[in-house]
């Protein structure tokens, strides 16, 4: 599923940052090329269900194509001696992640995504502006911090939570109605069969986006689900997740410039 019009990287590393937030620190997976050079940064916003072999392994897939890709880990406040909590994608780990989504404050995520943009900032391997990829309850989160921080572009799979008020950040109005807010160019992938989208929501979205002159790409794959872009369930779908991986490669090499 790589762009192969971008060649990739002959080798990575990765690591466990700990940023400070506030009075505590945040684990953060990072991965990169492994040579010196500065490159363009990306933040990863995790699924529900946290800080997943899954997750790390879509930041090692942007570091193979030249990114610094960092996956903060957004429930360290609720993690047990500063380890990241990893739940099963089954029944279980849904019912736990949603409760654990419910936990998120505005605040809490604004400062978590503040402290990761500084810690790039910092680092020399870093150069230019922070793009932000986000994976369902992490394409929530990704929306709300393109609402907060200046962010250099946005790739939302499968938002959850956008258009109702009453969970995760949509508290206590929906995040579609800060889309004015939204300075970067956006692009929302969406599965045509997702269960949290009516052809209503998808409509929402989109209406939203260009009344507030937000750039955007909005894709609508054909009796596509929620999570097709996660070759590790069965509601994977090759063709889709190819075709939203080569397009969200188009938008960071856009706007960040290309990661080799």
């Amino acid at each position: 599923m790589e762009d192969h019009a971008v060649a990739p990287a002959a080798e990575i590393v990765t690591e466990r940052l700990a940023i400070p937030v506030g009075t505590g620190t945040m684990t953060v997976h990072a991965a990169r090329p492994a040579d010196s050079r500065p490159r363009p940064a990306v933040l990863v916003g995790f699924e529900m269900f946290g800080l997943t072999g899954y997750v790390t392994r879509i930041a090692e897939r942007l570091a193979r194509v030249g990114y610094l890709a960092l996956v903060p880990d957004f429930y360290h406040r609720r993690s047990v001696n500063g380890s990241p909590i990893v739940l099963p994608a089954d029944a279980t780990g849904r019912d736990q992640g949603l409760a654990l989504v419910g936990t998120l404050g505005r605040e809490q995520v604004r400062d978590d995504v503040q402290a990761v943009v500084e810690h790039v900032e910092r680092d020399p391997a870093a150069s230019g502006p922070v793009a932000m990829v986000g994976l369902s309850a992490g394409g929530h989160i990704a929306f709300y911090a393109a609402t907060q921080i200046p962010l250099a572009a946005v790739a939302l799979f499968y938002p959850g939570w956008l258009t109702a008020p009453g969970t995760a950040l949509s508290r206590p109005d929906p995040l579609l109605a800060l889309a004015p807010r939204i300075a970067a160019p956006v692009l929302v992938l969406l599965g045509e069969a997702d269960h949290l989208y009516t052809a209503d929501d998808r409509a929402a979205i989109a209406a939203a986006l260009h009344d507030a002159g937000v750039r955007h790409d909005f894709v609508t794959y054909p009796d596509t689900p929620h999570g097709f872009f996660c070759d590790e369930r069965d509601t994977y779908r090759a063709g889709p997740a190819t075709d939203a991986w080569q397009r969200t490669l188009r938008l960071l090499r856009a706007e960040l410039g290309p990661g080799d």
